[in-house]
Parts: C-alpha cells; sequence; structure tokens
C-alpha cells in the first residue's frame, strides 16, 4: 500500500509537476536520508543537512527517470549514496586522513557517551564498510537492498559488513563496552 501511494504521489510530481505531492515524499523520506548522512558524516548535522537537500533536488530534477525497478526508496537511496560518493570524493582525501581526523574530533569533545564512541568506532570504518554497517544496523536494509543502494555484489557487501562489524566491536570492546 505504501509502495502504491509513492507511485501515486511520483506520478503527480513527473507528470503534473506537482511540488505538493514532492513535499510528501520529503517529509516520508527525510529522516531516513538525513540519518543515513548523519552516520555517513559522523554526526555533522549542517553537512548532513545539505547533502540531504541536495539529494531531494536530484530526486526532484531526475523523478521522470524513476522507473519502479526497486522500490522509491530504494532508489532514493541510491541517490543519497552517490551524492555522498561525489562529496566524499570531491575532498580529494584518503581514508587515513578522514579517519584520523574523525577520531580526533571525537575524542578531543570529552564526550565520552555511547553515540560518539559510536561515531568514533564508525570513522575507523573503510567508507564502503561503514555504509554497509549503517544501512544494514541503523537503516534495517537487508543486504539485497544494500546490493542495489550500493552497487556493490551482495557477497562483498557480506564481506563490508563482517569486516566493519569485527572492528566496531573491537574498538568498543578496547573502550569498555562489553557487548
Amino acid at each position: 500500500m505504501a509502495e502504491l501511494n509513492d507511485l501515486s504521489l511520483i506520478t503527480q510530481v513527473a507528470v503534473f509537476h506537482n511540488k505538493r505531492a514532492f513535499d510528501q515524499l520529503v517529509r516520508k523520506y527525510q529522516s531516513p536520508i538525513r540519518r543515513f548522512f548523519l552516520n555517513q558524516t559522523l554526526g555533522d548535522s549542517q553537512l548532513s543537512d545539505d547533502l540531504a537537500q541536495e539529494t531531494f533536488i536530484k530526486a526532484y530534477v531526475n523523478i521522470t527517470k524513476f522507473r519502479g525497478m526497486s522500490s522509491f526508496s530504494t532508489w532514493l537511496m541510491r541517490i543519497a549514496y552517490n551524492v555522498h560518493y561525489d562529496y566524499v570524493r570531491s575532498l580529494h582525501q584518503t581514508d587515513d586522513i578522514d579517519n584520523s581526523a574523525a577520531v580526533r574530533q571525537s575524542s578531543s569533545s570529552g564526550d565520552s557517551n555511547l553515540k560518539m564512541d559510536v561515531y568514533a568506532a564508525l570513522a575507523l570504518l573503510k567508507p564502503d564498510e561503514r555504509t554497509c554497517v549503517t544501512l544494514q544496523l541503523i537503516d534495517g536494509y537487508p543486504i539485497d537492498q544494500i546490493s542495489k543502494i550500493t552497487g556493490i555484489p551482495e557477497n562483498t557487501v557480506k564481506s563490508h559488513l563482517k569486516r566493519g562489524k569485527d572492528k566496531m566491536a573491537n574498538y568498543l570492546k578496547q573502550n569498555g563496552y562489553d557487548r
């Protein structure tokens, strides 16, 4: 039923340029998209909002290209993934520089709550590992959907999940979390 409603709204936007219909789609999906970016940017809410806005602009401009081969949420998350990928690529930074800066930022805050520790653990992951882990553990996507969103083969997604979860578990154990 929800997918049928999405298709109705998408049709109204694509055919009639109905901005109110698009506003409904934005309201429905803005939280998951923003949460995705918060996890990818390790809690940078301003950057997350900017990337989310760019995602919805691209979705609006390209909505006539939606073919219904996957759910609208998967299509939209794929756009978000590409927006983030383009942003990271534009930085021209290596994983080592990104990760060490993020760990320094989270540890220098003096805030030892779980949220900051999780962001510090996420900072240790390679970008593809972080994406796969957050899409599964935080957003609840199954492996096949993660594969569609990222364009990464399912077995590679499984490998990223295993390595990412292991790295996070080790980091959290070393920092006083037993589970």
